[in-house]
């Protein structure tokens, strides 16, 4: 797979519908993300982020191309793109931090089976594959497992876990569609600075109200979490909500903002606890 996806990155670049290609490298035995602007440059290290297995090593790969069209604003990238990166790209398009989805070449590949179940993915592939076998969708249990619990088994389910928090900023860091400015997470009248574990449950709750219409499932801030703390059981939920109020479904192709980027309730829209 990993030669075919070279033979394309190679010749976008050659034809010039490229500027350069936000892939992945291997480097002295680490894979790191990075910017190929030659053909020369794809023979030297290119890689799927293979460890053991294509995906293996994992990074957010939208954010950072997010990064580079912001820098060469007249100039079109192409992406190494999986399932979650290709729903990150959706969103960072709707919410206005990519100019132009034109100046956007995705190259798919699809995650191997082993991956997709690891991660539990719900679309282990993108929408335009370029190489490898689509995977099978895997069903993640943990929402329900969490909503079976009574309120307040619940509130000392969370509490234990938030607790273990040390304020790394990790989960924000790492997640490819986190592109503010400014962080309300570092703002010292809603978190003071130097608590640790941070005030429960306001650091988790503010984060996770930020990534409503916007997580895309990815599994990457869970990953990220020194403490294990299961981030993405709570953005599950909150996508899970956003879905059966509005019927959005972050990250799929479609016309259309998210319901948080605009303002009031979206056009028809009745609450189910109306």
């Amino acid at each position: 797979m990993i030669e075919q996806i070279k033979q394309h990155v190679k010749a976008l670049l050659s034809d010039g519908k490229i500027f350069a290609f936000v892939g992945l490298r291997d480097q002295d035995g680490n894979v790191v993300p990075h910017l190929f602007y030659t053909t020369e440059d794809v023979d030297n290290g290119f890689s799927l982020g293979e460890v053991k297995d294509p995906g293996d090593s994992r990074y957010p790969i939208s954010r950072i191309a997010m990064t580079a069209l912001a820098r060469e604003p007249e100039k079109t990238f192409g992406v190494l793109v999986r399932g979650c990166d290709d729903r990150a790209l959706n969103e960072l398009l709707r919410w206005n931090q990519i100019n132009g989805s034109d100046r956007v070449v995705r190259v798919g590949i699809a995650c191997p089976q082993e991956l997709a179940n690891a991660h539990e993915c719900r679309k282990p592939f993108p929408d335009d594959l370029i190489a490898g076998e689509k995977s099978q969708p895997v069903e993640n249990a943990t929402v329900s497992e969490v909503m079976a619990k009574d309120l307040g088994e619940r509130l000392a389910y969370w509490t234990a876990e938030f607790n273990r928090c040390i304020k790394c900023y990790g989960c924000r860091d790492v997640c490819p569609v986190c592109f503010c400015n400014t962080c309300s997470l570092e703002e010292d009248k809603l978190i003071r600075t130097g608590d640790l574990p941070p005030e429960n449950p306001i650091f988790h709750l503010t984060r996770a109200v930020h990534m409503a219409g916007r997580c895309i499932d990815c599994n990457l801030c869970t990953e990220a979490c020194p403490a294990d703390i299961p981030l993405r059981t709570l953005y599950k939920k909150v996508a899970q909500i956003v879905l059966d109020e509005f019927g959005y479904a972050t990250g799929e192709t479609g016309e259309g903002k998210s319901p948080l980027n605009i303002l009031g309730p979206a056009p028809g829209h009745t609450s189910a606890n109306d």
